[in-house]
């Protein structure tokens, strides 16, 4: 096994990238957790998953959804009880 030293100063922009992004993951929740609708892109990012996984959860009736002008909006509160399922099996 190597052992490698990491100076305080790697260890404080570690620190400060961690900061950041945490912040960054913190706001786009916020960002989509404040809106009644959601697209497609945005749902894919809250559940961290494919277009096509996100396809066939309308396919199979999982996930309710609207389409409207060619865009598919799906409500937050769907999306929140989709996930307490997912948590709870």
């Amino acid at each position: 096994m190597q052992i490698e030293i990491l100076t305080k100063e790697e260890l404080q922009r570690f620190k400060s990238e961690l900061i950041e992004e945490i912040k960054k993951t913190i706001r786009t929740n916020e960002t989509l957790t404040n809106k009644r609708f959601l697209r497609s892109s945005e749902v894919r990012t809250m559940l961290k998953i494919s277009s096509g996984t996100l396809q066939n959860l309308r396919i199979e009736g999982r996930l309710p959804y609207e389409k409207i002008g060619g865009i598919f909006y799906y409500a937050h509160a769907d999306i929140e009880q989709f996930l307490g399922g997912i948590r709870n099996s």
